[in-house]
């Protein structure tokens, strides 16, 4: 989702908010991008579907807002 900063800003920001903690997922989210676990999938088409509602405007590109640790 490189060429989609904006997609992946949300989806970042919806994994970290749904998977706050290790009881909730084991990686983080860059870890679970590159793998494409179901959490990074459930997150990924919860941001396609807000931005359908929202409009393509309303998602602003923060790529490192709100990053976990792992």
């Amino acid at each position: 989702m490189e060429h989609d900063l904006p997609l992946r800003a949300a989806a970042r920001a919806i994994y970290d908010n749904c998977y706050p903690s290790e009881e909730w997922a084991p990686v983080g989210f860059d870890e679970a991008e590159r793998f494409r676990t179901v959490h990074y999938r459930q997150a990924v088409g919860a941001a396609q579907q807000a931005r359908a509602v929202l409009g393509d405007s309303a998602v602003q590109p923060s790529l490192f807002a709100g990053t976990r640790q792992a």
